[in-house]
């Protein structure tokens, strides 16, 4: 089994730029795609980005493209979510999510590990 924990959130100015990280543990040697969701207050959680085991193919929700980079190091098993041009509805929850398949992270099915996720607040 893999653990994921999450770190870097924190309060940000709008416009302002975080690095989320994830990192794992655990039965690293499997090959997981790896994603990123959040949870705002009072909403669903909903899907951020994802990358594949090699970092080949990476997808984006609309409401990040261009403003989101994620980024994976397999060697150290960490992967990174860059947020830049930060707005006051970025706030949330952000959770680190493996599964088996890029598919299953874009729709939020059959995935395997979360973490416990890391707050992220962005002020005006």
């Amino acid at each position: 089994q893999v653990q994921l924990v999450e770190s870097g959130g924190g309060l940000v100015q709008a416009g302002g730029s975080v690095n989320v990280s994830c990192v794992a543990s655990g039965r690293t040697s499997a090959s997981y795609a790896m994603g990123w969701f959040r949870q705002a207050p009072g909403k669903e959680r909903e899907f951020v980005a994802v990358i594949s085991w090699t970092g080949g193919i990476t997808y984006y929700a609309d409401s990040v493209k261009g403003r989101a980079t994620i980024s994976r190091a397999n060697a150290k098993n960490t992967v990174h979510l860059q947020m830049n041009s930060l707005k006051v509805e970025d706030t949330a929850v952000y959770y680190c999510a493996a599964a088996r398949a890029v598919v299953a992270l874009r729709t939020g099915g059959n995935i395997e590990v979360w973490g416990q996720g890391t707050l992220v607040t962005v002020s005006s």
